[in-house]
């Protein structure tokens, strides 16, 4: 059902509709979703539903979406998400040079209220994309734009799709992390990448730790194998970008070993409390920015605390299982219904009706 509230939120998009179609890529899904997708196409002949001959992978799907459109502009959204009705023009509107090829939009949690699991997401999606994406936007180097909301120039994504279509580890195609592979390529291509918090939407979060680790776990190979593949071309960034970019993947690295080690020295508990303190602290910033949101649309500043426990954790093991399994082409969490919830029908608007960002 939420592919039907996507395209019902695509539809109430504020923006001209003989300028706005609308392409839907069923990628052989084994639920209902092709039928909910005819459903919500009934009566809007802008609306078209494609159905791929079997699954061929988002990465693909995406593929032929944009060989069959003719606009100059594609907005790629996931199935799961629900757009706010200016998203698309605050997208469109900040392609202002030749150069820009993409630009990306801010996502919030749709269920961030169904558990604490989805509390915490709520808060660490803000620090992912607010904070740590304001370096690399100040230099328009964004080196990751979400697969939940980004637009793209056309003819920058056929130009990329001879690279897109070869991605591979030791011959295995792979269908995880195309956001991020597809952001890296042309950022490598020459063009600049930016993010805006002015286009927003709201997709669902797991709500269940195995649904969470799946996730992560993919993100995990995603992360290592962009990062890792990046560094042939890292030195072609702004400084400030490369050394940013190069710290990051440090971390990734090093945080793990950390971990692991103090484990062993019997140190973890002092460990934790540190973690607690800080995941502590970042929930009192994130209040305090998100003061102005209505009561709907922000957590508890404690909702942050368990990532406390659970970033060590999962850096611990699935750092070490995503390094020996990059070559894997599975998504993780298809066919697991309990992982993605179902999406609510509408967006809360925020008190201005735009942008629920400070």
């Amino acid at each position: 059902e939420g592919i039907y509230h996507a395209v019902r939120s695509l539809l109430r998009q504020d923006y001209p509709h003989d300028k706005l179609s609308i392409c839907v890529v069923d990628d052989c899904s084994t639920d209902d979703s092709h039928a909910w997708a005819l459903k919500a196409a009934e009566g809007h002949p802008n609306v078209m539903v494609m159905r791929n001959p079997h699954n061929m992978g988002k990465r693909k799907g995406i593929a032929r979406a944009v060989r069959e459109a003719t606009a100059e502009i594609i907005v790629s959204v996931d199935s799961d998400v629900v757009v706010h009705p200016s998203a698309v023009r605050q997208l469109v509107r900040r392609f202002v040079s030749p150069r820009i090829a993409a630009v990306g939009g801010r996502t919030y949690v749709a269920n961030r209220h169904q558990n604490w699991m989805t509390r915490m997401i709520e808060i660490k999606f803000y620090f992912a994309q607010e904070w740590l994406k304001d370096l690399e936007r100040s230099f328009r180097s964004v080196l990751c734009l979400s697969g939940c909301l980004t637009a793209y120039r056309r003819q920058v994504l056929l130009e990329l799709d001879p690279i897109l279509e070869a991605r591979n580890i030791a011959g295995v195609p792979i269908k995880y992390g195309e956001d991020r592979f597809l952001t890296r390529q042309i950022v490598k291509a020459g063009y600049e990448t930016v993010y805006t918090t002015e286009a927003w939407c709201q997709t669902a979060a797991p709500a269940t730790l195995a649904g969470y680790f799946s996730q992560q776990l993919r993100w995990r190979r995603s992360n290592l194998v962009d990062m890792i593949c990046g560094l042939s071309h890292a030195w072609r960034l702004h400084p400030v970008v490369a050394v940013h970019y190069v710290a990051q993947l440090a971390l990734l690295l090093s945080y793990p070993v950390v971990i692991i080690h103090n484990i062993i020295n019997g140190q973890f508990w002092g460990v934790l409390l540190l973690h607690m303190s800080v995941m502590g602290a970042m929930g009192l910033i994130y209040r305090i920015d998100k003061r102005d949101l209505p009561p709907e649309m922000r957590v508890p500043a404690l909702s942050f605390l368990p990532m406390g426990l659970l970033m060590p954790v999962t850096y611990a093991l699935f750092t070490p299982l995503a390094l020996f399994t990059l070559d894997s082409g599975s998504w993780e969490t298809r066919g697991n219904p309990s992982t993605v919830p179902a999406v609510p029908p509408a967006i809360a608007p925020s008190a201005a009706g735009g942008s629920p960002t400070s």
